[in-house]
């Protein structure tokens, strides 16, 4: 049994580094292995939130400037949490149609990406992407929309059910709250406002509505349920009391519903491929592990929770190497994942305000993702997207490979061009050898992706024939420029297109 205390090995190492950031390079690998599990997860942490906001006057700008930021990004955690939180509030340009209100929330989650849960719950309450997406400024005291009302308990902190089945709230709980949500709207920059004289659903407008008070069955509020209309009094205050009363809800446990459902979406998304739902009963004391050492229930500090995971066994358990047994645990990597680690890996940038791949078919970023199955700014529902082998079809694994051939056709200098001499020490040597050793140049390759141990003796086999034509070719002149392109190249492509490679 491992703690905070224990020494990471390289493979520890590459493991944290491939899960918490895009891709492992391996002079991060090599500055990680020998701390102990807290020092890493404690570096990986300790950076401020950026205040970047990727702008522009079209949806397809603002998704290219999102990308270019990960490509580049010093903090690659804080963007792997951006883009979970950005699945998990899912909200899409597709029905807001105002790209200015999807970047100032993107600014928003990386703002409160490892901070506060619950001040980052009442500020997605007034984020105007949101409000736009669930039909806030659509909620009215006459005809209330409950929309955000049942998505705030569904999706972003409840969930429907808790670890034993039983449901966490009522239909009557989202008329209620739904209530709490009338007479709001925004200004031309996203600012939020509230319209208590036109628009908010008083009591006294409607008494036939009872009074505003949720959670008479559930929560472990009792029979009376909670009043949130009383302490600050009906208006603009009633939805951060709607929150207030969220973060006290207990489960039929009697634990914080709200901590157990982030803590196990949370661990879902960095450890451990589960289904997305994370109510799921042998979730539950790994959970509960991780709330306790984190004290997530009383302080909701989203680091705290992260760094519980980070120094977990249970996190480190899928960091297993080939073979993979049939329980194995490997998460698929996510399309922007796939894409943003091996730009960096390949130390290579997209070409031009249009984001191409110098090589190939030169189809922009956004179209790439899109066959992939995965466009930034747009998920397919308020449910987000579907992980794992949701991510996994005939269409979209060929568009990973077209991917790969893409950026391994990408011949000239310059940054947008692909340099594999470049990359280690060990590629730079092998490429003015005139007798190179496939062996070396397979380690060598598969070290800078970083799947060394994820490839089976199988993989390594045919990838070794590959090289030497079935052994007819025991060493390879990589100085000749079509067997380094045909050959080194080549391999490349096969490895980024390697089933290894498509895990985590």
């Amino acid at each position: 049994m491992g703690d905070q205390n224990t020494v990471l090995s390289a493979a520890d190492a590459r493991h944290l580094l491939r899960r918490s950031g895009f891709g492992a390079p391996a002079a991060q690998v090599a500055t990680f292995t020998g701390m102990t599990r807290g020092a890493a997860a404690d570096r990986l942490l300790r950076f401020t939130p950026a205040k970047f906001k990727p702008g522009g006057k079209t949806i397809f700008t603002v998704h290219n400037n999102w990308i270019k930021y990960m490509v580049t990004a010093s903090q690659p955690l804080q963007e792997k949490l951006v883009l979970f939180w950005h699945d998990h509030f899912s909200t899409s340009n597709d029905k807001v149609d105002f790209p200015a209100l999807m970047a100032n929330q993107n600014l928003l989650l990386r703002t409160f990406c490892k901070g506060n849960f619950k001040s980052f719950a009442k500020a997605i309450n007034k984020d105007a992407a949101m409000m736009e997406f669930l039909d806030t400024v659509r909620n009215q005291k006459e005809q209330p929309n409950e929309n955000y009302a049942r998505e705030l308990q569904e999706l972003f902190t409840l969930g429907v059910t808790d670890y034993n089945g039983n449901r966490n709230y009522e239909q009557e709980d989202i008329v209620q709250i739904a209530r709490a949500f009338t007479g709001w709207s925004y200004g031309r920059k996203g600012v939020p406002a509230f319209d208590a004289e036109g628009a908010h659903d008083y009591m006294t407008d409607f008494p036939e509505r009872g009074p505003k008070v949720i959670y008479k069955t559930h929560g472990g509020f009792g029979p009376g349920g909670r009043d949130f209309s009383q302490s600050a009094g009906e208006g603009a205050a009633e939805i951060d009391q709607v929150v207030d009363i969220i973060f006290d809800h207990n489960d039929s446990d009697g634990r914080k519903t709200v901590a157990r459902y982030i803590a196990g979406k949370l661990f879902i998304y960095f450890a451990q491929p589960y289904p997305k739902r994370p109510a799921q009963p042998a979730l539950k004391p790994i959970v509960d592990q991780l709330v306790a050492a984190s004290q997530f229930d009383t302080t909701w500090e989203i680091a705290a929770l992260l760094r519980a995971i980070f120094v977990n066994d249970a996190f480190y358990a899928t960091n297993v190497p080939a073979p993979f047994a049939e329980n194995d645990l490997k998460s698929v990597k996510w399309p922007v994942d796939y894409v943003v680690g091996t730009l960096r890996l390949l130390r290579m940038k997209l070409k031009s305000k249009y984001l191409y791949v110098n090589g190939g078919n030169y189809a922009s970023i956004r179209d790439q993702l899109g066959n992939m199955g995965q466009v930034l700014l747009a998920p397919p529902s308020v449910f987000g997207w579907n992980w794992e082998t949701a991510w996994v079809s005939s269409a979209t694994l060929l568009a990973r490979y077209n991917f790969a051939n893409d950026l391994i056709s990408a011949r000239g200098s310059g940054s947008t061009h692909f340099h594999p001499e470049k990359l280690s020490a060990q590629l730079k040597a092998l490429s003015t050898s005139a007798n190179a050793d496939p062996n070396a140049i397979l380690t060598a390759v598969t070290d800078v992706l970083g799947v060394t141990d994820q490839l089976t003796t199988t993989d390594q086999t045919n990838l070794l024939n590959y090289l030497t034509e079935n052994g007819t070719q025991p060493t390879l002149d990589l100085t000749d420029y079509h067997t380094r392109n045909r050959k080194l190249n080549g391999l490349f492509a096969l490895v980024l297109q390697s089933p290894a490679y498509q895990v985590h």
